[in-house]
């Protein structure tokens, strides 16, 4: 898999390269400020970018800006998007053009090497990658909708949804069947007003967009 990296601390930059390298994927090309992300994402093209929120010069949302225009010359192009902290307005500018190959993590996740990797292969295939605490913010963000209606373990299945899990990756986590996953989703599109899907990848796309309306 062929990965651009843009992040301006050199050491993550650098811990990164060498983690993905160790990974099996190549590293095409890396960045260290905002200005140079757009044309190293234009010139290499990549199978997925990993890409730092705030870079110089202004450390406010260069990296996510630029993520932003490249999927506008890149049509489908999947980011992951790093963050030191849950920063809700930018998880939604993110999300509001369409939730497909897009992910969302805090840094600390990059540590834990196997979520990490499962997140990027995940948007790199063109699914969907949220941090937990993410995911939580954009549920209890807004209050008085039809998510206060969701019983607890309906929540707890709409995070995992969220999340990009699948039915049996669900049941293990929440030690259930995948029978009462399925009801529990039918339950949870019946709530939310939104159609019920056999594509697990759409059904995540859905939740998020409904997530995201309105923001």
């Amino acid at each position: 898999m062929r990965v651009v990296i843009a992040e301006d601390n050199a050491l993550l930059r650098e811990g990164m390269v060498l983690l993905l390298t160790s990974a099996g994927h190549e590293v095409v090309g890396v960045a260290g400020s905002g200005p140079e992300v757009l044309p190293a994402l234009l010139k290499h093209r990549p199978d997925v970018a990993v890409l730092d929120v705030r870079m110089p010069p202004g450390f406010r949302d260069e990296g996510l800006r630029a993520a932003l225009e490249a999927r506008k010359e890149i049509p489908g192009l999947p980011v992951l998007v790093l963050s030191q902290y849950v920063e809700e307005s930018y998880a939604a500018e993110l999300l509001g053009g369409g939730a497909s190959g897009v992910g969302y993590l805090l840094k600390d996740r990059v540590g834990r090497v196997d979520e990490f990797l499962d997140a990027l292969d995940r948007v790199a295939t063109g699914g969907t990658a949220l941090d937990p605490e993410v995911v939580t913010e954009l549920l209890t963000r807004r209050r008085d909708d039809p998510i206060d209606t969701l019983t607890p373990r309906e929540r707890e299945v709409l995070k995992l949804m969220a999340e990009g899990r699948d039915n049996t990756t669900i049941a293990k986590t929440l030690v259930v069947t995948e029978r009462a996953v399925s009801k529990h989703i039918g339950n949870v599109f019946l709530k939310l007003g939104l159609p019920p899907s056999d594509s697990g990848h759409r059904r995540v796309l859905a939740v998020l967009a409904y997530l995201n309306r309105d923001s």
